[in-house]
């Protein structure tokens, strides 16, 4: 395996330099060492010296010199033979973050870390939308995309990877997430709120459905059809196929052009610590998204912004907040609003609801993911005339079924960024990520589909 060995000056260099001999012996082939740092062991003249052995420096831009020193040499790996104190754990991390983002393994002595994106590139351009975890907006963002992409003219297919997906990928469209279809696969004891039918319902493009388990410290799924599923949309006509992912797992389909959604809450160590910074190596855009996300703690925005211009200067920063929009029209109606956001945001919800759709919110219950949960809090609801509910979790096997046998009816709701800080407004800070990708994308397959 041609590797990249990182070694410092706090081994003696014979102590370094058996150690690549012996990565020699075990099947390693280090085709340069590069220095991250470390004096204690060297010569006076600070100087690194491996017989035999092409040293490269990086003390100083560690990061930079071993992106430049993967380009040339294109590694397969980098073989970590260094140590504490010179990197320590956060800087480690960022290191495999930076390796990771260059589609090759990260090795040491104890761990090894393979790239999550390891299928081959699409013959279309291709866009990701990632996250930091679950519900933090990412289906909100990729409808979002997809309608901007589509009013622009182009033929945008999304590709959703789900914990709840089909096991065979399924491609759906405005008429197959009517509320009888979806209480039809209910009956057939299908999954009728997958991200892919949400996708369909919010956006209006054809979206295509996959599956995955498991999700490493990287994101990489323990297995997924997401690759086949992309083959699907490609087949099926698409100009522009949004790849979506699922929690904080990453498809493993590679993008030209990303984005990276994140409550503003996120802990900042989130971020720059573990395996935050390889999502941000991997997109163009961050949106960080008001009141998104399981916690109800402060906004970090300065420190979030700080921290991503830091480990990637040229992306871009959008700050956003979702804004309910009924599929259907409720004014005039008494409504309980079904949704999985907390209880601070629900109620803020609900409060816009009644200004903006004209509707009287008479319950609000953030039980949408708790099924045990969401069946008591309609059964102690006063009288609605309509029922409110996102495309999740139980909306349509226990809260559609339960409030049409009260004779209400059943409006979805879609959640729609709305910009309230960053780098510009959100729709032209996408439709520059479209754009990426499609200049990307088409000069990746130029002369590969003739």
């Amino acid at each position: 395996m041609k590797v990249i060995a990182l070694v410092d000056g706090e081994h003696y260099p014979p102590v370094t330099l058996w150690g690549i001999e012996e990565a020699d012996r075990r099947g390693f082939h280090v085709v340069a060492a590069l220095a991250v740092g470390g004096t204690e062991k060297l010569r006076a003249d600070r100087a690194l010296d491996l017989e035999g052995v092409t040293v490269l420096r990086g003390e100083h831009d560690t990061e930079t010199a071993l992106r430049r020193a993967i380009d040339e040499y294109e590694p397969e790996g980098v073989l970590d033979l260094s140590d504490e104190p010179v990197l320590g754990y956060r800087r480690r991390m960022e290191l495999i973050a930076v390796v990771l983002a260059r589609g090759i393994a990260y090795l040491g002595p104890d761990f090894r870390f393979d790239p999550p994106v390891t299928e081959p590139a699409l013959l279309v351009p291709t866009l990701a939308v990632i996250g930091t975890g679950k519900r933090v907006a990412k289906t909100a963002i990729a409808g979002h995309v997809a309608r901007l992409a589509a009013a622009s003219g182009e033929r945008p297919f999304i590709v959703a990877m789900g914990r709840g997906g089909p096991a065979e990928p399924e491609t759906a469209g405005p008429d197959d997430v009517t509320l009888e279809a979806l209480l039809a696969r209910v009956e057939r004891g299908e999954h009728a709120a997958s991200d892919f039918l949400e996708d369909a319902l919010t956006s209006g493009v054809p979206t295509v459905g996959a599956r995955r388990c498991g999700g490493g410290l990287a994101g990489r799924p323990f297995v997924t059809n997401v690759a086949e599923a992309a083959a699907r949309a490609v087949e099926g006509g698409a100009g522009l196929v949004i790849l979506e992912g699922s929690g904080a797992s990453v498809p493993t389909v590679p993008w030209d052009a990303g984005i990276l959604v994140a409550p503003a809450s996120l802990p900042v160590e989130y971020l720059q610590g573990y395996l935050g910074p390889f999502r941000l190596l991997l997109s163009d855009l961050a949106v960080f998204i008001i009141g998104a996300g399981p916690s109800t703690g402060p906004d970090n925005l300065s420190a979030l912004e700080s921290q991503t211009r830091r480990l990637r200067s040229d992306i871009r920063v959008a700050v956003a907040e979702l804004q309910p929009v009924p599929l259907g029209d409720v004014r005039g109606k008494d409504a309980f609003l079904a949704t999985t956001a907390h209880h601070e945001l629900a109620d803020r919800l609900g409060e816009l609801l009644e200004r903006s759709a004209g509707c009287r919110v008479v319950k609000v219950s953030t039980r949408l993911a708790d099924r045990r949960g969401i069946e008591e809090d309609l059964a102690s609801a006063p009288h609605f005339d309509v029922l409110l509910t996102e495309l999740k979790a139980a909306a349509i096997d226990v809260a559609a079924r339960r409030a049409l046998d009260r004779g209400a009816e059943v409006v979805f709701l879609d959640n729609r960024p709305r910009t309230v800080g960053g780098d510009g407004d959100l729709d032209e800070l996408l439709r520059e990520v479209v754009g990426l990708a499609r200049v990307r994308g088409q000069d990746r397959t130029a002369g590969t589909t003739d």
